[in-house]
């Protein structure tokens, strides 16, 4: 196996990403993008040397101030300026696996010669993510418009010394880091503030982490949902393909033939049904687990064409000998994604809370909520008012951000996406999600165990096998928050056999 990835052209897509991230491998770039970067730069020298012409952000002010003419002398203090001044984030820290993504893709997005960064800089970028060196970047400020600017602004901040850093199980300054690594602050030249700070990748990084685990979370939803399916001695001819290719929503066909295939030699499954139908919580399980699954591959379309753009302004087109100011940098696509992301995971939480209601409700000849001795014992009435509250939250998470908007900037900026809201709230629902199918798989194991000796499925029981080693049948009422955080951390460590992303 490679122990790198070489920065170029060639698409970059969330399996290439997840390879990157989980095999720790080491970025570098390929001869094409250090080629594609230093004509860049080559090219807006010339420019600058040759033209008195106010280009924005290159020898202007920003924003508002564009039409301000900057003198030849002061470019380095101006893009510098730019960084320091629009470092006004707030909030909570950004998690560091999402700072290393903004990393990745701001070097991506760099690397296509349309920005006019220096080499050095984006070398530097790398040696960033090569060595664990994260910049603090804080949850609010962008307003997901001309781009990521606060975030952005404080990813870039200790490239001049600036900032804070998480380095070496510490946080330090940008200062203390230049010291220890014996590194020079960079001087920005033209243009360069604009091209670090100009951008969509903390929209983007926040979508494809949010995304990666959407899909892990995805097919749980379907495991899941058919280990409750036997639970609640369901009938399989809701499943049956003739039904779904009367009706090809693609989701919806995939998910139907991967439940069957989870549930293809249940003896429980297979077994003669007192019950005609099921409620929709489960005979709809493919439509509505399908329609999310849609939802996910139209937001990776999406996600996959920006994280392979050039997202900053103004851009560089070295042979129609263009400098362009335009607003590639606006969020609006993704923040209509993330938003439809964090309805289609609501949804996938808000029929499983229901399945799990039915598994405790007494009926199909389970005892009321799961255990022996009711009455005495509350057994499983509470994880399901956990799993509601939570299902509640999401509908409150899951308001589009992606309606709003504010003027700023003096009235320059007069629409702006809000993606970045969307984008951080969507990690809250990818949250709630874990827990409330960690919740309906606490419940559904325990409704399984007064099934025996009648047997699901060989895959399902093993699935079931490792996970009562660390959430285990219970027979009288015992703490159940502990129980329920185990169940979380088995989903999220859970070992997939099968590609995902298919």
């Amino acid at each position: 196996m490679q122990s790198h990835h070489y920065i170029s052209s060639a698409i970059l897509d969330l399996e290439t990403i997840e390879d990157i991230m989980v095999n720790k491998k080491k970025l570098a770039l390929s001869e094409e993008a250090e080629s594609n970067i230093q004509k860049s730069r080559k090219y807006l020298n010339k420019k600058i040397t040759e033209s008195d012409t106010p280009v924005y952000g290159i020898n202007t002010g920003f924003g508002a101030l564009c039409n301000v003419k900057i003198s030849p002398g002061k470019l380095t203090e101006l893009q510098e300026n730019l960084v320091k001044s629009h470092a006004c984030g707030t909030g909570d820290k950004v998690n560091k696996e999402i700072i290393k993504l903004m990393l990745l893709l701001k070097i991506q997005s760099l690397s296509y010669g349309n920005s006019g960064i220096a080499l050095e800089t984006v070398l530097r970028l790398i040696d960033f993510y090569n060595l664990d060196i994260l910049p603090l970047v804080y949850e609010q400020g962008s307003l997901g418009a001309s781009g990521d600017l606060a975030p952005l602004a404080h990813l870039a901040l200790p490239l001049i010394g600036e900032g804070e850093v998480y380095f070496e199980d510490e946080v330090i300054s940008g200062e203390e880091l230049l010291k220890r690594q014996d590194w020079d602050a960079l001087k920005l030249q033209s243009k360069e503030g604009l091209a670090l700070l100009n951008g969509t990748q903390f929209m983007s990084a926040h979508a494809v982490y949010a995304l990666i685990k959407s899909y892990k979370l995805s097919y749980l939803a379907d495991l899941i949902g058919s280990v409750s399916i036997d639970a609640f001695d369901c009938n399989l001819s809701p499943f049956d393909e003739l039904v779904h290719l009367a009706r090809p929503h693609r989701g919806q066909i995939k998910t139907a033939e991967r439940m069957r295939r989870f549930l293809e030699d249940s003896q429980i499954a297979k077994s003669e049904k007192e019950n005609v139908q099921d409620p929709y919580s489960f005979r709809c399980i493919p439509q509505v687990h399908g329609a999310s699954k849609d939802t996910l591959s139209f937001v990776r379309k999406t996600i996959k064409t920006e994280i392979n753009s050039v997202t900053d302004n103004p851009n560089i087109f070295i042979e129609e000998d263009k400098i362009i100011s335009g607003g590639n940098f606006h969020g609006q696509p993704l923040a209509l994604a993330v938003d439809y992301l964090a309805i289609a995971l609501a949804e996938l939480a808000n029929i499983s809370e229901r399945r799990t209601y039915q598994l405790v409700s007494g009926l199909r000849g389970l005892p009321a909520f799961l255990v022996e001795n009711p009455g005495l014992n509350s057994g499983f009435m509470i994880p399901q008012y956990t799993a509601a509250s939570i299902v509640s939250q999401n509908k409150q998470l899951a308001v589009p951000a992606s309606v709003d908007s504010i003027v700023s900037s003096n009235g320059q900026e007069d629409h702006v996406s809000m993606g970045a809201n969307g984008a951080t709230k969507l990690l809250k629902v990818v949250e709630n999600l874990n827990s409330v199918l960690a919740i309906e798989l606490f419940n559904a194991s325990q409704a399984m165990h007064f099934r025996e000796p009648a047997k699901t499925s060989v895959m399902l029981s093993e699935v079931l096998g490792e996970f009562r080693e660390v959430v285990p049948i219970l027979h009288n009422d015992v703490t159940m928050a502990p129980h329920i955080q185990a169940a979380k951390t088995y989903l999220n460590n859970f070992s997939f056999k099968e590609n995902i992303f298919d």
